[in-house]
């Protein structure tokens, strides 16, 4: 009877009481894209980081699938005790725009705990398309409408609405190939079955710096460290574009704010290692920290501007 009316009393407490013995067994971080991709690598990064500190064990679990709307489904629908977290990024707010009835809010079921990482895309092309710039791409593409093929990763990925982006600010009509992953889409790109791709600076590096693709700009505002002669897509004639690719971790709404401020805090001092940081440019991005509150306005900032390229694209999930 005793044990009885202990485990009522145990459960009855609110989640705030139990986040003081947080964390009490290891902790799930589902990456809801595929493994070995641009979120997985900085994820694994983090999660063994954030292993050491916390004192146990923080493990990454690929839920990929349906432009990673699965994955963060389920850390949407699990216990907010701290012990499920969601690492995901620009394809989490670019998803809830591409499929019309998510089972969860982008937004709203999630609690935003710090913005950990951006970078760029970068456009390449394969050296059988006879150009060395953008504008020399914009002018090919106007010439031939709907003939250059770009690859992406998927319908409503990630490199799909960044390049639906850049072909509507650039004016030209090109024509979306899309893979099921970034490895089969690369593959193709070095094969010359499609000419073009944003893809992320890991993918892209050892085929430009063996001349098997050509870089003709990066999507961020600035030049990327990893290609400084690459100019960015607004220098190189589309001005104002910019695309870029950003991770972030999330806990399920309702999380305890201690639970929330504490993984705030130690996100806070391994984005300061240099170890870390070297860690995550060779993974391809640079660490980036906002806390909650300026994650939240972020997220709201870019989920608003997705909402408008898919609505001025016309891009879908086929």
């Amino acid at each position: 009877m005793k044990r009885i009316v202990f485990l009522i009393l145990l459960f009855s407490l609110p989640f705030e009481a139990l986040a003081q013995a947080w964390p009490s067994r290891p902790i799930r971080m589902v990456v809801p894209l595929s493994p070995g991709g641009f979120a997985d690598v900085p994820g694994r990064i983090l999660a063994a980081r954030l292993s050491a500190s916390l004192g146990h064990n923080m493990f990454v679990e690929n839920r990929a699938g349906a432009g990673g709307t699965i994955g963060a489904d389920f850390v949407a629908k699990s216990a907010p005790d701290g012990h499920t977290l969601l690492f995901t990024g620009t394809p989490h707010l670019i998803s809830a725009w591409i499929y019309k009835k998510l089972p969860y809010d982008p937004l709203k079921d999630f609690e935003p705990v710090a913005l950990v990482a951006s970078g760029p895309f970068v456009l390449v092309v394969n050296p059988q398309l006879p150009v060395s710039s953008v504008r020399e791409l914009i002018a090919a593409a106007k010439a031939q409408p709907g003939k250059i093929d770009f690859a992406s990763s998927g319908n409503g990925s990630a490199q799909h609405l960044v390049s639906a982006l850049f072909a509507s600010m650039a004016g030209i009509d090109l024509n979306h190939v899309p893979y099921k992953g970034s490895a089969p889409a690369m593959q193709d790109l070095l094969g010359g079955q499609v000419k073009l791709s944003f893809a992320g600076i890991p993918n892209v590096m050892p085929h430009v710096k063996a001349g098997r693709l050509r870089a003709l700009a990066v999507s961020t505002p600035k030049r990327s460290p990893d290609l400084p002669d690459v100019p960015t897509v607004s220098e190189a004639g589309v001005p104002g574009y910019e695309a870029t690719l950003w991770l972030n971790l999330a806990a399920p709404a309702g999380t305890p704010s201690k639970i929330v401020q504490r993984l705030v805090t130690e996100i806070g001092k391994a984005l300061k290692e240099p170890e870390l940081q070297h860690s995550f440019r060779a993974a391809g991005v640079e660490a980036a920290f906002l806390g909650p509150q300026e994650l939240a306005a972020f997220m709201q900032a870019e989920y608003e501007k997705w909402g408008r390229v898919v609505r001025e694209t016309g891009a879908t999930v086929n």
